[in-house]
């Protein structure tokens, strides 16, 4: 395989703490990692410097995006970020730099909101919809839930002005309720909604972790955890959200997945990896420098190296993470490459590709069945979307199509000029 260096833009989450978490989610693949690193500690400010400056180089774009996760980073202090922001602005020289993090929200308090807003950092916020649904697996160690923090989290952040998103999962539990679920978010005011779909394998391994790598061959020793989402209770999760979305909510309520589908739809790259041809191009960094190839992959068989021992580019750009990103087409089954949704999903995340597919190949998506299920019901709005988009006009018009709401045009056009014309009379 021929590389070219700086193909294509990378990025790398970095976590600061490592899996040092607050709480003990249930379905949390990231806790157990401590048995490969140790007990967590704090990033140096010396790999924080190294990290930074190179991290900045190596950016082929003209902005530069920080993403900080975890774990829960809160558990380090302001004073770590405000050092990191000067460690930005110094290596910068000027260039346009974000900040996005992750966060369950139950440390956050008004010095935080104080810092994220004036600093204009994005919040990625972990909630599991109402009470009853987000306590059941998100709990402390002490086996109490979070959700009244986390409500108590989403109050500050609107009142200081901060801009979060929701970051939610569709669990065992959380799948049954799909219109409770998503009228939640509306409720609260959220504008941007991402789910991630929970499935998770224990297995035996020799390095003592439990959870599956996702190259662990099918077999009775690789059990379903009983949080996972079925494949059918995820496409009907999907397609119950959709119904109530696109009828209330298209343009004013932004669902990653849904937004995903389009841009593969209209031939775009979407703005999730999931449903992109290739993967690979956001690595992580634990706060001991050592870098994966995938945040779902912090697994010593996808350990690129570490930062105190190798430049950042050479392991993000290497051949060993070229592989990776290329094995997301290479090892799609017979099923896939003669599906005709194979553009709308690509086979989806490789870890969730551990079933056998119609014709006995190894490699099927464990979720096929609810991902075909939900494109087969929004593909006529699908079209429509992007017959509008083609046309210079607003996708929302998808719902006038379901009887919901007058057609939109953009400011500027010949029928949006008639139709303020009209308004005014």
């Amino acid at each position: 395989m021929t590389l070219t260096p700086f193909a294509h833009p990378a990025y790398v989450m970095l976590k600061p703490i490592g899996s040092a978490c607050n709480l003990s989610c249930s379905y949390c693949y990231y806790l157990e990692k401590q048995k490969l690193h140790g007990q967590p500690r704090p990033m140096s400010m010396e790999l924080l410097e190294k990290f930074t400056r190179q991290y900045i180089a190596m950016q082929t774009m003209p902005e530069v995006l920080f993403t900080w996760h975890g774990g829960e980073p809160l558990l380090l202090p302001v004073s770590f970020y405000e050092q990191a922001l000067r460690l930005q602005r110094r290596y910068g020289r000027g260039r346009p730099i974000d900040n996005c993090i992750q966060t369950n929200g139950t440390l956050l308090n008004d010095e935080w909101c104080r810092f994220l807003k004036s600093n204009n950092f994005l919040v990625g916020l972990s909630i599991d919809g109402p009470q009853q649904l987000h306590d059941h697996f998100r709990q402390s160690a002490a086996g109490t839930g979070s959700w009244q923090q986390t409500m108590r989290a989403v109050d500050l952040l609107n009142r200081h002005g901060v801009e979060w998103n929701a970051m939610a999962t569709v669990n065992s539990v959380t799948a049954m309720e799909p219109t409770a679920f998503y009228r939640f978010f509306r409720d609260i005011g959220c504008h941007y909604l991402q789910f991630t779909p929970v499935v998770e394998r224990r297995v035996r391994r020799s390095d003592g972790l439990t959870l599956a790598a996702g190259n662990e061959p099918i077999g009775s020793d690789a059990e379903l955890t009983p949080f996972s989402v079925s494949a059918e209770a995820w496409g009907e999760f999907l397609c119950t959200v959709y119904d109530e979305w696109v009828r209330h909510d298209v343009g004013e309520l932004f669902v990653q997945t849904f937004d995903a589908t389009l841009a593969n739809w209209a031939g775009v790259t979407p703005g999730v990896c999931s449903l992109s041809e290739e993967c690979g191009h956001v690595t992580v960094m634990e706060a001991d420098g050592t870098l994966y190839s995938c945040d779902h992959f912090v697994f010593p068989e996808h350990r690129l190296g570490n930062l105190r021992e190798q430049p950042l580019t050479s392991m993000v750009y290497g051949r060993k993470q070229a592989a990776f990103a290329w094995a997301k087409r290479k090892a799609l089954p017979r099923q896939c490459l003669e599906c005709k949704f194979l553009f709308a999903c690509h086979g989806e995340c490789p870890r969730n590709r551990f079933i056998n597919d119609c014709y006995g190949e190894r490699g099927l998506n464990y979720l096929c069945r609810g991902y075909r299920r939900f494109f087969e019901h929004v593909a006529a709005d699908m079209d429509f979307m992007l017959g509008e988009l083609q046309a210079g006009r607003a996708p929302r018009n998808v719902m006038a199509r379901h009887g919901s709401a007058p057609l939109a045009y953009p400011a500027g056009t010949v029928e949006g000029a008639s139709k303020e014309s009209m308004d005014r009379k």
